[in-house]
């Protein structure tokens, strides 16, 4: 029995202290990984926070470039049908949808789908009008029918609900930070 108590003598501090010991360092091997995921984690937004707001730069450009206003006029020119005209509106839109294609990686999944329903309606709003018209009438009337229809619109447009989406979701990021 004396053996037993002059053991627990010595196990029992001895134990105390390594339990003391490894409490100790594992808080400040916890307290040391946390800030050492704090600081990468700063230095990540350092890196993303611009890397967003040029994302968001480039759609509201793309949608901006949507517009009816904006794309139209640039690809008309004398001569085209509304045929012509329709193609080359659906081209320039699909292609320079599939330029900012990458974009999506950078902005919340309300603003990516927001842009491709916005590409999306003006597509469908351009091949609805040229059903309606003769394919090879002058590219002026197709014009003139959406204009005509943009001028009427009592409603926000797509592209301005998109711009507006878009305008708000980079406001909260920069208040924010990038986990907005």
């Amino acid at each position: 029995m004396e053996v037993i108590l002059e053991l627990l003598k010595y196990t029992v501090p001895a134990l105390v202290v390594l339990l003391a010991s490894y409490l100790i360092v594992n808080k400040f091997l916890i307290t040391e990984m946390q800030r050492k995921q704090i600081a990468l984690f700063q230095e990540t937004q350092n890196i993303t926070l611009p890397l967003r707001l040029q994302a968001y730069e480039r759609l509201a450009i793309f949608v901006e470039r949507l517009h009816p206003r904006q794309l139209i006029p640039r690809i008309y020119q004398p001569g085209m049908t509304v045929s012509d005209l329709q193609q080359a509106v659906a081209f320039n839109i699909r292609s320079e949808f599939e330029h900012n294609l990458s974009q999506q990686v950078y902005v919340s999944r309300e603003v990516w789908e927001t842009v491709k329903g916005v590409k999306e309606q003006e597509l469908n709003m351009i091949n609805v009008m040229a059903s309606q018209l003769n394919p090879e009438a002058p590219a002026k009337d197709l014009h003139m029918r959406i204009v005509e229809v943009v001028l009427k619109n009592t409603s926000e447009l797509p592209t301005d609900v998109a711009l507006q989406i878009i305008n708000d979701e980079c406001k909260r990021v920069l208040a924010r930070g990038p986990q907005a």
